[in-house]
């Protein structure tokens, strides 16, 4: 069912190399932490995801506009903002595109 919803809200734009479909195609395994409703600590799936879309999020203008595709996808999915602070973290990664509500993308 998330699936679902999922694709039914896909933004097909294209964001440089990265489309914002791709974008939350690479975090959807991490939807349930994310969402405070999984594991108290991401899955590897979620944390490959998360690196891949890092690896590809290569210049300021594409991170600024990837952050611009999750932030409504954030809110609409229910993200949970610490969820999402903490998962840079336990993925040992350093992610530079938040996936926040709240975040400014600017």
């Amino acid at each position: 069912m998330v699936l679902g919803m999922l694709v039914a809200t896909l933004d097909a734009r294209q964001i440089d190399d990265v489309s914002c479909s791709s974008a939350l195609f690479s975090l959807l395994p991490c939807l349930p932490f994310l969402q405070g409703v999984g594991p108290a600590t991401p899955t590897s799936y979620c944390c490959a995801g998360a690196n891949d879309l890092n690896q590809k999020a290569n210049t300021t203008h594409i991170r600024r506009d990837v952050c611009n595709c999750l932030k409504p996808s954030a809110s609409r999915f229910g993200v949970n903002p610490d969820r999402s602070k903490q998962l840079p973290t336990l993925c040992n990664i350093t992610l530079n595109v938040p996936f926040d509500p709240s975040v400014d993308c600017n």
